[in-house]
């Protein structure tokens, strides 16, 4: 803690404070010069008058500084706890637009959304900007406007091999053979390795801002496998969300697959695999009362009743305390995700330029490729992602009016179906 104190720097003379001829504007941030004032006069005051007591004490040095008294008392909280002060977060949390509009706006856009469902068309958000601009008694929105204004964030894993290379060879007809190339001073197939070589994994995070400043996970493969997904496991995962949330924007959504590492439950529910004993002291310890002389799928079924109210993840869980939302691909629907997009995009770069075929190069080669996605291209795969998603919407519609087009199909049986013990 003294080395702490330290930290922060002593005013020359605190005899020399002046008070401010106007007060700090409410809602201004307390910048971190200022915080360092409020403490040097918090010194001053502990040592001139070590009796005065604390309330006072809060009151004069926010008359004195011009700065809230809050301000002065969390400032010195902070000081106290941690023996120095930090800058302030300048991040604001932004309203969404129904925070924005009156209780009527309000009402009349949900009867915009209800317009397009009583005519059985899908309300898109295009849609339902066209229909509130024409409208006169609504305020001209932009598409911006109405969305909800919660950053959405993309995360995925990806691996990029040493040897990785664009596969096009130019061709020499003249050549005639082998020795005819070797006399020529030419080859006759790729100068690049024929095996993978190293691996490097990859997980990275973005939004329509680009990928995210400090985002970048990559380490070297250690498993010589078919399936980079074994390489990374729920421990590094999870170190590593850590991380990221602090960084994200207030109140923001992060999508995400289904692999294994993102999908670690807070806690084990039965299954089939599960013995008896372990269901039974499952089931009690959630209050379901049960029968020891009951059978495994009895147990089983009760199982299944409740455990809807106890399956939740550890990333969700992160996220949420952090006031975050996690949300879910639908499985193997990687096409969802526009950081595949710009997976293709960095893999495309590395190949091109890859001459050495060594895994330190083509991790500076990955570190530029990531560098050269620019925002305009996340706002490009966001928007291909949203138009593949609405392709999948009309085609799950058509699908419904189709099959509720569709005659029944009744099975009508004929004949004597009846027997008895004189037929055999």
């Amino acid at each position: 803690m003294s080395d702490r104190l330290n930290e922060v720097p002593e005013m020359e003379s605190m005899d020399d404070t002046v008070s401010p001829k106007r007060r700090n504007a409410p809602g201004k941030l307390v910048l971190r010069p200022q915080k360092i004032m409020i403490v040097n006069l918090y010194k001053d005051f502990k040592s001139k008058n070590p009796n005065m007591p604390y309330r006072q004490m809060m009151s004069e040095m926010s008359t004195t500084l011009g700065i809230g008294l809050n301000s002065v008392r969390n400032t010195v909280s902070e000081y106290k706890l941690t023996g120095t002060v930090s800058s302030p977060n300048k991040k604001r949390n932004k309203k969404c637009l129904f925070e924005k509009i009156d209780d009527l706006d309000r009402n009349g856009l949900r009867q915009k959304v209800h317009s397009f469902w009583m005519k059985k068309e899908l309300p898109t958000l295009d849609k339902i900007l066209v229909a509130v601009n024409e409208d006169p008694a609504f305020p001209n929105f932009k598409r911006t406007s109405l969305e909800e204004g919660r950053n959405i964030y993309y995360l995925d894993e990806t691996w990029v091999n040493a040897g990785d290379y664009v596969d096009k060879l130019w061709v020499d007809k003249t050549i005639k053979s082998k020795h005819d190339a070797f006399k020529k001073g030419l080859t006759t197939g790729a100068t690049n390795p024929t095996g993978k070589g190293k691996r490097l994994i990859v997980l990275h995070i973005g939004s329509h801002k680009g990928f995210l400043e400090g985002g970048l996970l990559c380490f070297l493969s250690k498993k010589n496998t078919g399936d980079y997904h074994d390489e990374m496991n729920s421990h590094n995962f999870h170190e590593w969300f850590q991380l990221i949330i602090p960084r994200l924007d207030p109140n923001s959504v992060i999508v995400l697959d289904n692999a294994p590492y993102h999908s670690v439950r807070t806690e084990k529910i039965p299954t089939n695999a599960s013995k008896k004993d372990e269901i039974l002291t499952w089931l009690i310890s959630k209050g379901v009362i049960v029968d020891i002389a009951m059978f495994k799928p009895q147990l089983l079924a009760k199982v299944r009743e409740i455990k809807g109210k106890y399956v939740s993840y550890v990333v969700d869980n992160m996220a949420k305390n952090a006031g975050h939302t996690v949300l879910r691909l639908p499985p193997y629907h990687c096409e969802l995700n526009p950081i595949e997009l710009a997976w293709a995009m960095v893999k495309t770069y590395v190949k091109h330029n890859n001459t050495t075929f060594n895994i330190d190069d083509v991790r500076v080669l990955l570190n530029t490729a990531i560098e050269r996605v620019t925002s305009e291209n996340w706002q490009n795969f966001i928007a291909h992602v949203i138009t593949e998603e609405q392709k999948m919407t009309e085609v799950d519609r058509n699908m419904d009016e189709i099959i509720d087009k569709l005659e029944p199909c009744v099975l009508t049986i004929t004949g004597d179906t009846t027997s008895d013990s004189s037929d055999f």
